[in-house]
Parts: C-alpha cells; sequence; structure tokens
C-alpha cells in the first residue's frame, strides 16, 4: 500500500489553536504546519494536498503537484487570488459549527441596533436613568443578501427571535417560510429593508455593491426611520468611503461591521471611534479549527476512496 500524501497547513489563525487541533489529526499523515520554522524552505512537490487561509503567495509555486486545495473557511477569494492557483478542485469549508457562529453574530448585532444599546452606554457612562423608545423584532424587516448556507441559518434564526426576514440572491432560492427574491426583484426587496445583512461571496459581480446608490434605495420605515447596515461577508463587497458618507449625512442610521477592504482595519479609520458602528475583527463565523481538520479530513477519505469531493467551489462564479 502507496504511503498516504502528507498535508501542508497554511492557516493564519492562531497560532495555538491550530496546534492544539493538530493533536491526532491526520492520522498516518505527516503534517506539514507552515507556521513552524523546522518546515521553513521544505521542498513541498509530490504533496496531495493543501488547507489554506490566506496562504503565502508563494505556496502553490513550492508545491506544483496539489490534487485538491482546501480553504479554511467558506470564503474563498483569498484562494482565488493567489498566483499559480492550479486546475484542481478548491473545497470550501462547511460546517455546523461555522453556520452556528455566522447566526449567533449576526442575531446579535441586530439585537443590539434593535434594543439601542450604544444608546444605552453613552446614558450609562453619564449615569443617566432614561428610557428610550422601545421597538420590537416585528417592528424590523431584515433583508439578507446571500441566501447560501449561512444565509439560510440567519434567516430562520432571526425569524425566530419575531423578525420579519426576507431574502437575496442573484438565482432566486426556494427558503422554506422565508419570502425571497432575485436579480429582478433587487428594488423590491431593498425598498422592504429596514436591517440590512451581507453575506454575500466576493466575485466580479458583488465587488462594491454596498454603496451609495444601494443604501439609497433602502426603506425609510423602520423604527429609527433610516436602515442599519450589517456586513459578515466580505470587506471587498463594501465601498466604505460610501458607508462613512451616508453615516454622517444620515442615509444609514447604524452599522456593524466584520470585515473591511483592507484588513486589518487601519487605527486610523473613524469606523473605531463612531458612536453607531460596531466593529468585529472578521471574527463572525471564525472557523472551529478542529471542525476544519475533520471536514478535511473526511473529504480527502472521500477523494481516496474514488467517491467525489463534497463543496467544491464553482471558479468562474467564485462559490
Amino acid at each position: 500500500m502507496p504511503a498516504k500524501s502528507p498535508v501542508i497547513v497554511d492557516l493564519k489563525f492562531i497560532p495555538e489553536e491550530i496546534e492544539a487541533a493538530l493533536q491526532g489529526a491526520f492520522p498516518g499523515r505527516e503534517v506539514i504546519n507552515l507556521a513552524d520554522p523546522a518546515h521553513r524552505g521544505r521542498d513541498l512537490s509530490g504533496i496531495d494536498y493543501a488547507v489554506v487561509w490566506k496562504s503565502a503567495p508563494d505556496l502553490f509555486s513550492r508545491a506544483p503537484d496539489l490534487k485538491v486545495v482546501f480553504s479554511g473557511g467558506a470564503g474563498v477569494d483569498h484562494v482565488l487570488t493567489l498566483p499559480g492557483l492550479p486546475e484542481v478542485p478548491l473545497v470550501r469549508f462547511v460546517d455546523e459549527t461555522l453556520t452556528r457562529r455566522m447566526s449567533e453574530w449576526v442575531v446579535m448585532q441586530c439585537l443590539l441596533h434593535l434594543r439601542q444599546h450604544r444608546a444605552y452606554e453613552a446614558l450609562a457612562r453619564k449615569r443617566q436613568w432614561r428610557d428610550l423608545s422601545q421597538p420590537e423584532a416585528a417592528d424590523v424587516t431584515v433583508g439578507i443578501m446571500g441566501m447560501g448556507v449561512l444565509g439560510q441559518d440567519v434567516a430562520h434564526k432571526l425569524a425566530v427571535m419575531g423578525f420579519k426576514v426576507i431574502g437575496w440572491s442573484r438565482t432566486k432560492r426556494a427558503v422554506e417560510d422565508i419570502e425571497t427574491y432575485d436579480a429582478s426583484g433587487l428594488d423590491v426587496f431593498l425598498g422592504r429593508t429596514d436591517f440590512l445583512v451581507g453575506l454575500l461571496p466576493l466575485t466580479a459581480d458583488t465587488k462594491g455593491v454596498f454603496n451609495t446608490r444601494l443604501f439609497s434605495r433602502l426603506s425609510r420605515n423602520g423604527p429609527f426611520g433610516a436602515p442599519v447596515f450589517i456586513n459578515a461577508g466580505r470587506g471587498g463587497s463594501q465601498v466604505e468611503a460610501d458607508i462613512l458618507e451616508c453615516l454622517d449625512d444620515g442615509t444609514l442610521a447604524a452599522a456593524s461591521l466584520d470585515v473591511f477592504e483592507r484588513e486589518p482595519l487601519s487605527p486610523e479609520s473613524r469606523f473605531w471611534d463612531m458612536p453607531n458602528v460596531y466593529v468585529t475583527p472578521h471574527v463572525a463565523a471564525s472557523s472551529d479549527v478542529k471542525a476544519l481538520f475533520a471536514h478535511v479530513e473526511h473529504q480527502i477519505t472521500r477523494f481516496e476512496s474514488g467517491l467525489p469531493l463534497e463543496h467544491v467551489v464553482d471558479k468562474v462564479a467564485g462559490y
């Protein structure tokens, strides 16, 4: 029986989490963790598999014989833009842990805005006891752009909380108990949306889609008079200069941003200090590294058994 191919791991995650997750992972295979200085400059030819997240730009030139590339997250744009990406299957990470974390983050952000958390924080700092208007979830229509696995789970969990929820994707998706729109229904979708949630992949069509023109088409009938923008998809899908301008002039009431055009977000960015903006460092759906490695092991087993890989990316579509 031929020896099992090693697995290259090139993940820009918390190093201690990677090391802990590798204990017992990939039994019978060598793991080449490129964060380990011992592997610096190692010959990576003849290796079949690589697990990557924002990997080194020379990875594919160093590992010319890969048969499958696994993304360390649901997103794959960080892989598609790497030089020398081989013509082999690219598999994205799909797992319940990732889905749950994304839904938790979006639900939390919707509730923070609904219950005016920042306003109450400001009052508390001044030691002022004051009651603000208290809309309820049923008063708000949340529109989700991007109705894949993550978007559908978010939609159902927001609906359980009492929000009215609608969904949009380029091609219409049938989602149980959720009203959905396709490209032809974008204007109607936006006109109904009080809280806009971005969960779109980054493609040529979605680059910069969250801009002034789109924000100006959102509903003005929600409880705060202006809409709220929540983005946990991809930073490249938003135009940050437009978000700032729309927050300044009242086109947007508030925002929650987990992703940015350039990461990490510059310390000089105005977003850090704006009282109506929540900033998190691309952690809305951080990968559970143990679950990631289990997913990769499962897919490798399928591949080596002659079964088709699951969650293979359409590189033309970008997801």
